[in-house]
């Protein structure tokens, strides 16, 4: 595989976990209105790609390879999650 091949796959791989962490973070403001953001915008996209890419990888090793709707479904729980907990949404 050349070197443009690898960085093709790994740019794939990572290109899920870094678009939902984005999205969410951009939509946070608009759909919990109730809470104030702690972090800016940048810190919690970071903190969702970064939880994302983690289970990405997680799910790639337990299924063996990448795109399987379990591990996307996954993804999102785990996103949505990071996001509530860093907006510290529980306080209302």
């Amino acid at each position: 595989m050349s070197l443009f091949g690898l960085l093709d796959h790994l740019l794939n791989f990572i290109a899920p976990a870094l678009v939902v962490g984005l999205l969410v973070a951009a939509m946070a403001p608009v759909l919990m209105k109730k809470s104030r953001p702690h972090h800016s915008w940048l810190i919690q996209s970071a903190i969702n790609s970064g939880a994302n890419l983690l289970v990405l990888l997680a799910g790639m090793l337990i299924f063996g390879h990448d795109g399987k709707m379990a591990t996307y479904a996954a993804m999102v729980i785990t996103c949505a999650s990071s996001q509530w907990i860093s907006g510290k949404a529980w306080r209302g």
